[in-house]
């Protein structure tokens, strides 16, 4: 039997698998990490604006989305909880959190995201696995009770546990390819359809592309798509279409209903703080006030006139004469208008990957393959995403640690 190059591989330097490489090694074992970049983690990197949303101040299984076991994934998020992640990275990281009152997030005290992705590869280094940058692997496969990992330009590596945690397909620009998707494919493993997720979408109407820069609290609903999402956030028009949290969010049903080559998903927008009984109270005061006034104190100017126009009111109409049909067109348009999306701006701009490796494949506390003894998943490659806000990160680290732990008791 030729000899192992590590005890344990690990192939991708991002999140999940700069955790899965620290919580493998140790104990004498030979811990291996290949990154097909030149520094890896970038995903940490690009996070928050350049902080790096960390992890969310709260989580429920329930605001993750995946075609797998709801079980599974319940099981998979308990491993490791918030509470124990957030002490890991004050207590063991060196990475001490700051909650962002507003929004709920916990950012690095540093709020750097370099210091972030940094001090992960240190402490994976400090546990004492090695790690190997510009390595790209183009295989990996089962080899006489082990596994053999190939790398471009013809160099073979060998270990008895491999880890795959290659990310998924969004944010090409990162090194994410779904690489180790197609691994897993072809080593019999069941890959939900993937499809880009947290992205923004397009529209061919001129009248709200004209409204770029625009940006104001939304909340919008589609019916598969669970409270979470609908609660108001950050919405913001582009010269393309739509973005900002609220968009991100929900994006997947459009996706979702566009690859299925169904009907659009319809996705309603309500815009502002009020409902639709606190514009009818606006809108029924009477008095000689502009309608298109008692609009703009609520809403911004420009989107206040856009959606006049789309009601038909004219804008010199006053409460006083503002007729029937033209109110409840209006009331429509301020809190059931469905957004004239026509596309999505793909894995280019997508923060995650929907879709990936079936929970049902991978043990859900080690996170072993169920047809490939020794192969672990984890991080964006397996079917589950969640919204913005660092529970995407939270599923990171989760499923790396659990592999990583998973291959280190396999290797012992």
């Amino acid at each position: 039997m030729r000899a192992l190059s590590a005890d344990i591989i690990v192939v991708g330097a991002g999140a999940a698998g700069i955790l899965a490489a620290a919580f493998a090694a140790g104990g004498g074992r030979r811990v291996l990490l290949l990154e097909r970049t030149r520094d890896g983690g970038r995903k940490i990197l690009i996070s928050g604006g350049g902080r790096c949303n960390i992890l969310p101040s709260e989580v429920d299984p329930a605001w993750f989305v995946s075609d797998s076991s709801p079980h599974s994934l319940r099981n998979i998020l308990r491993s490791w909880p918030l509470a124990a992640q957030r002490q890991f990275f004050d207590a063991e990281a060196g990475i001490p959190l700051v909650l962002e009152e507003e929004t709920g997030k916990l950012f690095p005290a540093s709020q750097r995201a370099r210091d972030v992705r940094d001090r992960l590869l240190a402490f994976a280094r400090g546990r004492g696995a090695t790690i190997r940058f510009e390595a790209t692997t183009e295989e990996v496969r089962p080899d006489a009770g082990g596994w053999s990992v190939l790398l471009a330009g013809g160099e073979e590596l060998r270990s008895s546990t491999v880890v795959l945690a290659t990310g998924g397909l969004s944010v090409p620009s990162t090194g994410s390819d779904g690489a180790g998707l197609g691994i897993a494919a072809r080593l019999g493993h069941r890959v939900c359809q993937t499809y880009p997720a947290l992205t923004p979408l397009t529209t061919d109407a001129p009248r709200f592309t004209a409204l770029a820069g625009v940006s104001l609290e939304v909340s919008l609903t589609s019916p598969p798509v669970t409270p979470r999402y609908n609660r108001p956030q950050g919405f913001l028009f582009t010269h393309r279409g739509f973005s900002g949290p609220a968009v991100l969010n929900i994006s997947h049903v459009a996706v979702r209903s566009q690859l299925n080559g169904g009907p659009r998903q319809p996705i309603v927008a309500r815009w502002g703080p009020l409902d639709r009984a606190a514009w009818e109270a606006e809108l029924g005061a009477g008095g000689t006030a502009a309608v298109r006034t008692v609009i703009r104190r609520q809403l911004p100017s420009r989107l206040a006139d856009a959606l006049a126009d789309e009601a038909g009111v004219p804008s010199d109409r006053t409460l006083a004469q503002i007729r029937r049909e033209e109110r409840q067109e209006l009331l429509q348009a301020l809190t059931a208008f469905t957004l004239p999306w026509t596309g999505d701006e793909g894995y280019r701009k997508a923060e995650v990957t929907g879709g990936g490796v079936a929970l049902e494949e991978v043990h859900p506390g080690t996170l072993e393959s169920r047809r490939c003894p020794g192969l672990f998943l984890c991080g964006e490659m397996l079917d589950a995403f969640g919204p913005i806000g660092g529970f995407n990160f939270l599923w990171a680290f989760a499923t790396g640690r659990a592999a990583g732990l998973g291959a280190r008791a396999r290797a012992a």
